[in-house]
This record gives structure tokens, sequence and C-alpha cells, in this order.
């Protein structure tokens, strides 16, 4: 029987830690995650990148990023804050649902002073975050640099990214 390797949490040294996000959603609900993981992750000294593509693009798009939209159409999981009881995804389909649940979320995101998506990005750029675009899916949304959040660096490949990524933390959301 061999001996069981037990990480050890006390050390604080982060120098050559990498982690890389691909952002592949543009939902409310779904940039969060990858921004605030990002966020942890440059709080920590960890170098971090994230790499966006197909709906990820939306939380960079100049012209999307500030008007994400939450719906719960299709999130079998769905339920009110503070309540086990569900709501069925279909009520998602109602006239106005989206508007509602994109306003509750928002709300409930500003109460717990997380900043929006276009000041988020903001903070995590300052802050040295890498952000790149993915090469299909610029060309796929006849994309360019200029519409594009200003703290991209660059439309990337995929082949790219996997360089520049070489023994990160992957994370895929």
């Amino acid at each position: 029987m061999s001996t069981p390797i037990v990480p050890s949490f006390d050390d604080n040294t982060t120098s050559g830690r990498k982690l890389a996000i691909i952002c592949s959603k543009g939902n409310l609900d779904m940039a969060y995650p990858g921004l605030i993981l990002a966020n942890a992750a440059l709080g920590e000294g960890i170098e971090t990148h994230l790499f966006f593509t197909f709906w990820g693009f939306d939380i960079i798009n100049k012209e999307t990023m500030a008007d994400l939209k939450f719906t719960f159409v299709g999130n079998t999981s769905m339920h009110m804050p503070g309540s086990s009881m569900g709501i069925h995804h279909m009520l998602g389909a109602l006239p106005g649902a989206t508007a509602a649940s994109t306003k509750m979320m928002k709300k409930m995101i500003s109460d717990l002073d997380v900043p929006d998506v276009p000041e988020f990005l903001e903070l995590l750029s300052a802050s040295g975050c890498h952000m790149w675009a993915c090469r299909m899916s610029a060309d796929m949304m006849k994309l360019t640099m200029d519409d594009l959040f200003d703290g991209v660096e660059d439309i990337i490949s995929a082949t790219d990214f996997i360089e520049l990524s070489e023994g990160a933390q992957l994370l895929f959301i």
C-alpha cells in the first residue's frame, strides 16, 4: 500500500502558477463565474488568461457586454433565491420573463457590490488579466478588434491559446 499524497495548503507561493479560463457562454449568469474566478486568481498573484469563444464573445463585444440577459429557459434546477421550490423552466418562455429575471439577477449581483460586466472587465484588465478572443468565433460572427472590449489583447487561434496556456490550470465555462 502506497502512502497517500496530501497537498500542503500552507504554501502561499504563487510564482509560476497560471490559470486559463475558456468563456464559451454569454448569458449573464454564465459571464460571472469566469470573471469572478479570474479576479480571485489575480488576487492570489496567479497569471490569468481568459479566452472568449462562441457565445462568450457577448461578454467582450462592445455592443452586447452591458446588456447580457438571464433566462431560466432550459435551466431545470431554477428556483427562487432562498427557496428550494423549483420554477418550471418553460415559464421562462412567457413574455417578459427574461426581462424580469435579468432585472432580478442584476439587482442581486449589485446588492453584493459586484460590478457589472463592463466595469468588471475594466477591473480585470487593470489588474493584469490577459484577455483573448477566438479567431474562428470572430470570423464566424464577423467581428474585429474594433468591436471588442479594449482590454482584449488580440484575436488568436485555438492553437495559439493552447501554446500560451501551456502548464496552466484550465477551466471551461
